[in-house]
């Protein structure tokens, strides 16, 4: 049965990534950024919403009043599945994604992905991703952007961690604005490279503002990551 509602799922998903996707081409590429990003993130929304009536996966969020409203910030989350970079980017809108350039070759998906000014870095180029994200990221600040950063640099499957390296705190420092830390589960219920989606309900909680001011990047880094840590292992129980 399982097979069956992702099979559904997955049809209906591409069926509407490649009519979604041209019209973002014909469409959404004339709009400003901010009618822009609402236009091409609508598939998100979708995406998710078929998780929920096709696969049975709901998701509950805890915190988030803690979201600032009247300025910019750099979320920090760890990354376990597709379904958080579908989410996030609905959670706070517009915003900026720091993601490996790749994505942005993969045909529909990757030509929408694009006009949502994300900061597309080669991973393999450790030195220049880090420059990239720092110029491009400090650019988007300044338009009142925020910028989400997963710290772990890549997918790590549910109960396990990873390494968190501190470029999203660098950045935060170097910008002078605050960090929102972002915890989940998704893994447990849309895991990665899976075919599979498990019903439940996938548990979102985020943190309190991390203030950078005066505080150093290994100051932030730690705070920030023990906090992810800490609530993963809490969710997971």
């Amino acid at each position: 049965m399982l097979q069956i509602r992702a099979s559904i799922y997955y049809t209906v998903t591409m069926i509407l990534t490649v009519v979604h996707s041209l019209l973002c081409l014909t469409v959404a590429s004339w709009l400003p950024f901010r009618l822009r990003y609402r236009f091409v993130t609508t598939l998100n929304r979708i995406i998710i919403q078929l998780g929920r009536w096709v696969c049975g996966v709901r998701y509950e969020v805890e915190g988030q009043e803690n979201l600032p409203k009247d300025r910019p910030f750099v979320i920090l989350a760890n990354h376990q599945s597709e379904w958080e970079t579908f989410y996030l980017q609905l959670l706070v809108g517009p915003m900026c994604t720091v993601l490996k350039k790749e994505l942005l070759r993969i045909p529909f998906f990757g030509w929408g992905l694009a006009m949502l000014k994300p900061i597309a870095i080669n991973r393999a180029a450790r030195t220049n991703a880090m420059k990239q994200i720092l110029q491009q990221g400090k650019a988007r600040l300044k338009e009142g952007i925020p910028v989400l950063i997963f710290p772990q640099g890549t997918r790590i499957p549910a109960g396990e961690t990873g390494r968190f390296n501190k470029g999203g705190a660098m950045l935060a420092c170097s910008a002078k604005v605050p960090v929102i830390t972002l915890a989940h589960n998704a893994g447990r219920h849309w895991p990665s490279k899976s075919f599979i989606k498990y019903p439940g309900t996938i548990r979102v909680r985020i943190g309190p503002l991390i203030e950078t001011e005066g505080s150093s990047v290994d100051d932030v880094h730690q705070q920030s990551s023990q906090w992810i840590l800490q609530q993963m292992a809490e969710i997971d129980r």
